[in-house]
Order: C-alpha cells, then structure tokens, then sequence
C-alpha cells in the first residue's frame, strides 16, 4: 500500500506527458481524494479533462509555477506533490537562457515556500540526467533545482514538508520524444538524420517512470536524490527499431548536447548508495535532525554512471518490443 492512496495531490505541469500517465495511474490504482493539475495552458487542460472523462476526482488549476501565489492557492490541502513543471528544450534554453532561470529554478524555490507555508507533507522533484555534470543550460538550470530541493529540508527543518528529487533518462514515447519523428520521415521515405552514430542513451517507459516517483515517495525521508538503474541504448540500434532499413545520415552534435548521458557523477557517486533497481544520491548535508540514510551498497572508487558504460543495454529488438506495446 502506497502512502498517496487516499490522498490529496498536486501534479505540477500535469498535462505534460509525465504528469498525464502519473495522473492515470492515480486514479486506476490510488484511490485519490483529489487530484489538483496544475499547468500553464488551458487548450492542455481542456483535452486532459477529456482524456479523463471529466473524472470527479480531479480539479484544474491554470498557473504557472513562477506565481508563488497561486501555488499556495492550489496547494490549500495538498497532501503531496509532483513537481514535473520545467522548461526542457536543451537547444531553446540556448536561446534564451533566463527563462529557463525563472521556470526551472525561481520557479522551483516558488514550489518549496508554497509547500512549507501550506503544510504539504512530501514533494518529489523530478530532474533529468543532463543535470549531473551540465553541458548545457537547461541542464545547469535543473541541477540548480535539484540543490533547491535537497536543500529545502534545512529551509523546513522546523516544518512537516519534506523534499526529495527523481532523475532519470529519456522517456520512450513521451512528448518529444525522437520516435515519432523517425516513423513520421520514414513513411515519407525520407533519411533519418542522427547527430552522431556513437552516440548513447539512458531510456525508461513512462509507466516505469511513474512507479519510481510513485515509490520514492514510498522510501524517502527527505534529502534523497534517487535514480533508477535502467538501460542505455545506441542511437543506431534505436533507428533500426523504428525503421527498419532507412537510409541515414550525420548532421553533428546540437547546442549543448552530449554525446553520451550521466546520471551519477563520479564525485556524485561517493555519497551514493545501491539499493536493488536504484541509486540514492545522499544529500551533501544533511543536519535537518530527522534525515537517516538507507542500508545500501557503496559504489566502487571512481565509479560514474554513463549511458556508454552502463552494465545494461537494449538491444534493436527489445526496443522495438517496447515501442509496440506503447503503439
């Protein structure tokens, strides 16, 4: 039994991909009180509320996280939050930089006040890899965050909220998502382009994405940085999987992009911990009077987890095993 069932909870750009499949698995199997979405764009709200079928349960709350006011306003009753809310395009972050300040880390301190002034019980922050290590600002902004967060349990020290973060890799089939463009110039005949052919990837599906946030509320205490061991993928073997046989062709790395993803540094993985499927990233200080660290495995010297030198892989065929069931 989880501890959302029966509860009260706020999903932060809930009509993105994430805070959609969170939002059906919620209401399939936690028996929620009520489930406040909370997003930017109405056209987004009023398909979600079709999608839902207008389901009683849930309420919608136009905003944007840079109001702290309207956070408050949303959050009257929370009982736990979703934080998935952000800016995420690595190239139009290059372009404008500041917004993604405003969005991904003003933003964010904006959810940590509203939610100790409300009496918000947990709230888990979901990050991305491109924050360890940052190339790009995007990345540097949501690592930002993920400070904000950790360190959010010194800011509530006196107060119930408690605040741990999520990182995982590129979601298989969410909005964004490369897929759908590789099929779409496939069946026009096109070539495929990739930025680079030695290029790597962590990938999770959207549902496994959702039982990890699901369980890190579960475990967290509070300070915790959790990642899920999953696999990596090549871009080639993805190509292959999506369309089998298409032409391709090199056209280079983008703006701030990698060539292979981190999730865990190396300095990172001296304070991390192997517990099963996931790493917990323990917090750099943690002197907040209630934070334990969880029975876990040390990491090996000079360990760092790289899609490149990850132990697990997906092979052509298992991706596209996993792309039909998400057809």
């Amino acid at each position: 039994m989880s501890i959302l069932e029966r509860s009260s909870i706020l999903v932060t750009g809930g009509t993105g991909s994430f805070g959609k499949a969170f939002i059906r698995y919620a209401l399939d199997n936690l028996d929620p009180k009520r489930i406040v979405v909370f997003s930017r764009d109405e056209l987004k709200q009023y398909e979600a509320r079709l999608l839902f079928n207008n389901d009683e349960r849930l309420r919608w709350f136009i905003g944007d996280i840079r109001d702290q006011h309207r956070l408050m306003r949303a959050m009257h009753n929370i009982d736990y939050v979703v934080h998935a809310a952000a800016l995420k395009q690595v190239d139009t972050a290059e372009y404008n930089p500041f917004e993604y300040v405003q969005t991904n880390i003003i933003g964010s301190q904006n959810v940590v006040e509203a939610a100790i002034d409300t009496g918000v019980k947990k709230v888990v922050a979901l990050s991305t890899d491109k924050a360890s290590s940052p190339l790009n600002l995007y990345g540097a902004t949501k690592l930002a965050a993920d400070k904000l967060f950790q360190s959010a349990n010194h800011y509530a020290a006196g107060y119930e909220t408690r605040f741990s973060v999520v990182r995982y890799g590129n979601v298989m089939g969410s909005r964004g998502s490369v897929v759908p463009f590789f099929k779409k110039l496939a069946a026009e005949g096109q070539s495929l382009p990739i930025t680079d052919t030695r290029m790597t990837r962590f990938w999770i599906t959207l549902p496994q994405a959702v039982q990890f946030v699901v369980d890190s509320f579960d475990l967290m205490v509070g300070g915790e940085l959790y990642v899920p061991r999953i696999p990596s993928m090549r871009i080639t073997d993805l190509v292959e999987a999506v369309a089998p046989g298409s032409p391709t062709h090199e056209i280079g790395v983008r703006p701030g992009e990698k060539l292979h993803e981190e999730m865990i540094s190396e300095d990172d993985s001296r304070r991390t911990l192997l517990l099963d499927n996931r790493f917990v990233v323990l917090p750099t200080i943690a002197d907040w009077g209630d934070f334990v660290a969880p029975d876990g495995e040390s990491l090996p010297d000079g360990f760092a987890y790289r899609s490149n030198t990850n132990d697990l892989w997906l092979s052509s065929a298992d991706i596209q095993k996993i792309l039909e069931t998400l057809d």
